[in-house]
Parts: structure tokens; C-alpha cells; sequence
């Protein structure tokens, strides 16, 4: 069975634009996940990170009674 040339090339296109979109797809989401995962490191280091001689204003910190 033979199938016409130009349909060969357009199946070929169609497939190559499927790949690119998949891999953009994929990179945005790495892209995603790495700037969440940097946003929820940073809020952390901030929340456990000493605040000089200032109080801490986290709830957790231990305070002493006057």
C-alpha cells in the first residue's frame, strides 16, 4: 500500500509539533515546580532564621515570663 507523499510530510509535521509542544509542556513544568519548591525553602529558612536582638514575632518562639 502506498501513501501519498504529501501526506507522509504532513503526518511527519504534525508529529514533530507534538514533540515540541510535549517538551515545552514539560519544561514549564519543571519550571513550575523548582520556582515553588525554591518559594517554600526560602519561607522556611525565614521563619527558623535568628532575628538578632530584636524579638521574634513566630508564635512558637519560646518567650520569657515577667
Amino acid at each position: 500500500m502506498m501513501v501519498h507523499p504529501d501526506l507522509m510530510l504532513a503526518m511527519a509535521h504534525d508529529r514533530q509539533h507534538e514533540l515540541i509542544e510535549e517538551a515545552e509542556r514539560g519544561r514549564l513544568l519543571a519550571f513550575a515546580l523548582r520556582v515553588r519548591r525554591e518559594r517554600r525553602a526560602h519561607k522556611e529558612r525565614v521563619r527558623g532564621a535568628p532575628t538578632g536582638t530584636l524579638a521574634s514575632c513566630d508564635p512558637r518562639a519560646a518567650v520569657p515570663a515577667r
